[in-house]
């Protein structure tokens, strides 16, 4: 935790007056109410003190604080009535202990409350009645914050969560805090994707785009560096100088070798599904209106689970194997993709992306014409209108003819030839997939635009930054939040928190952590088999 969370953290408490006295003793709702009340009139009084002009600017830069201060009040005083109200008996087998005091971070900032703690007779520790009733975890942070900090941990860095939250609320808690709940909130998605309910009014249609994006992560090297003792820096240490004594006290960088990566990616494999849904023919021709229902997920895990879930998404939606309804899978050809894809959607029409087609198709033609001419031009357009006429058969044909008239000697030779049979092969291996023909007279999709898009702004812009180096197990976490946030969830995702917490607490009769340091396993669905 860093010292300027720390700082704000302490400070932020209900009023600084009470501080001293509601340390030690536990205050009554009454004597809230009364604060309460003095601190309305405290807001009215600054409102309509007329002694000298202030702008406008000024009064609401004032409001926050008192504003602010007047929402503590009011949640210590619901806390305390609460206590108060909770009617606490010595149950069977507990017995009642003192009040004891807590503080709990809010949305306005950090509030002490005191609730009674029953122990159980028989050993064992005890509980806190009133945390149980009102639904309160062990972390020290309301669901709320809890919520709010992941939630624009998906969109920033976690450094950049906690200057979002010091300058709108006053308060932040640490990046360490941030990311504990990033992971502790982690732990409920996969049962969130699992029992998420289906959208309704869907379309008749059902369009699966899968693609991957890998994201930089830690190698073994550096995390031996990240996880060993740290160094305490010399206090004269200045700020110019830190590299140089870093540099001195780790040992310099080894030269990279030629072809080396620093990113060490790893891939995530994104799917991206919605629906279409048929509209009245024009002039003979099928229209399909949408995207309606777009959903996305993401994941560490192998690319099979991606189909596993999307095979349990399209049972969910009403696109079982047994439906009869049109199923259409587009990806770029990946040869994985296309095995799973059989297995799991083994009647559904699996397109191959027309520009990733597009991209074989100027390889080819480098090999045979001067790079950025007019005459490569001109031939990849005529080549692509062969395509998208069905016949790409034709295409691979005239690849094989034209690789044989490539001279076999002379690098320069050999390579072009070899470049040209490779397109070649790839699209030959893939024609029954490119019955584009058909596929635009049924208005359905010829290309992966909307997972190429997905995987960019999900994965790319919060993943793939300087300097950072993920744990996959730990990424794994803000990128299911990430999709959660991205498909509009997220409010119903919290309440589904607040449902699996509620009934923990209540069900076991004692405290509950959200809240974790420890990353869980990547996701096993489908990869049994």
């Amino acid at each position: 935790m860093s010292n300027r969370s720390r700082i704000v953290e302490r400070n932020a408490v209900p009023c600084n007056n009470e501080q001293d006295e509601w340390r030690t003793t536990p205050p009554s709702s009454a004597l809230i109410r009364e604060r309460v009340h003095d601190q309305v009139g405290r807001i009215f009084n600054f409102l309509e003190d007329d002694r000298g002009k202030i702008t406008f600017d000024t009064v609401q830069k004032r409001l926050i604080t008192l504003v602010f201060t007047l929402g503590r009040l009011f949640i210590a005083y619901f806390l305390a009535r609460s206590e108060e109200q909770s009617g606490i008996r010595n149950n069977s087998g507990f017995q009642p202990r003192r009040p004891q005091a807590r503080l709990l971070a809010t949305f306005f900032g950090k509030v002490r409350y005191w609730r009674t703690y029953l122990r159980r007779s028989e050993g064992g520790g005890g509980v806190y009645p009133l945390d149980i009733e009102l639904g309160l975890t062990a972390d020290g942070f309301s669901l709320l914050v809890m919520g709010l900090a992941a939630r624009l941990a998906t969109m920033v860095t976690y450094d950049q969560v906690a200057g979002i939250l010091l300058n709108f609320l006053g308060w932040a808690p640490s990046k360490m805090s941030i990311e504990k709940a990033v992971l502790g909130l982690g732990r409920f998605t996969p049962a969130w994707f699992e029992e998420a309910p289906p959208p309704s009014d869907d379309g008749d249609v059902l369009v699966i785009q899968i693609d991957s994006k890998a994201a930089p992560t830690a190698t073994e090297g550096e995390l031996k560096k990240r996880r060993r003792k740290r160094v305490n820096r010399v206090l004269s240490d200045s700020p110019r100088h830190r590299g140089r004594a870093k540099r001195r006290r780790l040992g310099t960088r080894p030269r990279k070798k030629k072809g080396d990566k620093s990113k060490n990616g790893r891939a995530a494999t994104m799917v991206v599904m919605y629906t279409l849904k048929t509209k009245a023919a024009h002039q003979g021709r099928k229209i399909l209106a949408g995207p309606i229902n777009r959903k996305v997920y993401a994941s560490f895990a192998p690319k099979r689970h991606a189909f596993a879930i999307a095979r349990r998404e399209a049972n969910k939606r009403g696109f079982g194997p047994e439906s009869g309804k049109v199923i259409q899978i587009v990806t770029d050809g990946d040869d994985d993709l296309e095995l799973y894809a059989r297995q799991f959607f083994p009647h559904a029409t699996h397109t191959l992306d027309l520009y990733h087609a597009k991209e074989y198709l100027w390889k080819a033609g480098e090999c045979l014409l001067r790079e950025g001419s007019d005459e490569l031009r001109a031939w990849v357009k005529r080549v692509e209108g062969l395509l998208l006429a069905g016949k790409a058969a034709q295409v691979v044909e005239e690849f094989r003819l034209e690789a044989k008239k490539i001279p076999r000697r002379g690098p320069w030779n050999i390579n072009r030839r070899k470049r040209l049979e490779s397109a070649a092969d790839y699209l030959g291996k893939r024609v029954h997939m490119m019955d584009y023909p058909l596929l635009r007279a049924q208005d359905l999709e010829i290309a992966s635009g909307s997972v190429e898009g997905a995987v960019k702004h999900v994965i790319g812009k919060r993943f793939d930054n300087g300097s950072m180096r993920w744990i996959r197990e730990r990424a794994e976490a803000l990128l299911q939040l990430r999709c959660i946030e991205v498909n509009g969830d997220w409010d119903r995702f919290v309440e589904f928190v607040h449902g699996k917490v509620d009934r923990t607490l209540r069900t076991k009769v004692s405290e509950c952590r959200v809240m974790t340091w420890l990353s869980g396993p990547l996701p096993v669905l489908g990869l049994s088999a």
